[in-house]
């Protein structure tokens, strides 16, 4: 079985890449096991609690997130770098309990898996 990996490095708000993203890891839910989900750049936005988007006309879907446990998908990988850089840190809240790695050991962990999506 193949390992996929999902990439989410966009920004929430503004286009539609983390809804498709997110439908797309729903959906291969139902044909593997093995997922890992990584949040880097921009994409570190999408996990963050307490988001208005309807403030800004957009869809809620970043709460769908934290579902993501009830489909067996809990391999959750953030970059630190991308964090610190955005004024964010592990203690920051998010929607998700994810393991922050540095840029280095977060390429590290994405170079174990078959696929690779980015969103």
């Amino acid at each position: 079985m193949n390992r996929v990996a999902f990439v989410f490095s966009s920004a929430p708000h503004g286009s539609a890449s983390g809804r498709e993203g997110l439908d797309a890891l729903l959906a291969t839910s139902a044909l593997t096991e093995d997922i890992g989900v990584f949040f880097l750049g921009d994409g570190v936005f999408q996990l963050l609690a307490g988001q208005q988007p309807q403030a800004v006309l957009a869809r809620d879907y970043i709460a769908t997130f934290k579902v993501l446990p009830l489909y067996d998908i809990e391999t959750f990988y953030v970059c630190a770098d991308s964090l610190t850089s955005r004024g964010l840190n592990e203690n920051s809240a998010f929607v998700l309990d994810v393991t922050v790695l540095a840029a280095d050991a977060l390429r590290e962990q994405l170079s174990h898996y078959d696929t690779i999506l980015t969103f």
